[in-house]
């Protein structure tokens, strides 16, 4: 992945569509400070019609250009910005708008659509164009492409999150262990990550304040918890890099 800013995707992505993708705009925004440890701001999700649309359709609103270029003005887009813009149909004049103006102010932009040599295509520097074939029903694009837009997205997220050091075998050692069930997956990921016992997994996490990282590389070179913390950020927190060196 790119450069980013305001913090490490070492920034911002920002990631906005048509209503019909809503569901794929705002997955990671919300999932990736629990799931990857990032701070939230680091990945942003727009839609046409704005947060409302969420929860009730904003007809029309993805007809303008002018207003894909005003959501990403509001955000002060910096040169390190990623910008990914979805419409399955690769017309959208919301995403246009907004991908132009990306473009123009230096980001690296990506189209996302299912239709090769699309509108929005031409607009970004990076095209994926997903080709799926005739829908089930005829123009309902949260079938078919809207699956084949969350699997490409779900490749640039986590691709980027494994190049930012927040993944370890394959393993999700940045997680944030906030509720009873993710307490138990940190356990389960020291334990496959080092061989050791639940309990001693238990000990160490409960020393890290149930940080994966710290108690992996606790459990695998016998440092204390600061001395673990200290290593791991000598190395940018790149678990492999602190065992490896």
């Amino acid at each position: 992945m790119p450069r980013r800013r305001r913090c490490s995707l070492a920034d911002v992505s920002f990631t906005w569509a048509r209503v019909p993708a809503v569901d794929l705009v705002y997955w990671m925004p919300l999932n990736a400070p629990p799931t990857f440890g990032v701070p939230h701001g680091l990945v942003v999700g727009l839609i046409a019609g704005g947060p409302g649309a969420l929860l009730k359709a904003v007809e029309g609103a993805e007809d303008s250009q002018q207003a894909g270029e005003d959501d990403l003005v509001a955000l002060n887009l910096q040169e390190e910005d990623l910008v990914v813009g979805l419409a399955a149909s690769g017309r959208t004049p919301y995403v246009i708008g907004g991908l132009r103006y990306a473009r123009q102010s230096g980001c690296t932009t990506v189209a996302v659509s299912c239709n090769p040599d699309s509108p929005i295509a031409r607009e970004a520097n990076i095209a994926i164009s997903p080709v799926v074939g005739p829908e089930a029903l005829t123009g309902s694009t949260r079938l078919k492409s809207g699956t084949a837009q969350k699997m490409v997205l779900n490749m640039i997220s986590t691709g980027a999150m494994v190049k930012f050091g927040k993944v370890y075998q394959n393993l999700m050692v940045d997680m944030k262990a906030t509720n009873v069930k993710l307490v138990d997956r940190a356990c389960r990921m020291v334990v496959e990550a080092t061989g050791i016992s639940r309990e001693e997994a238990e000990t160490l996490l409960k020393q890290t304040d149930f940080e994966v990282k710290p108690a992996i590389l606790m459990a695998l070179t016998g440092l204390d918890a600061a001395a673990a913390r200290e290593k791991l950020a000598a190395h940018q927190g790149f678990l492999r890099a602190a065992l490896e060196h």
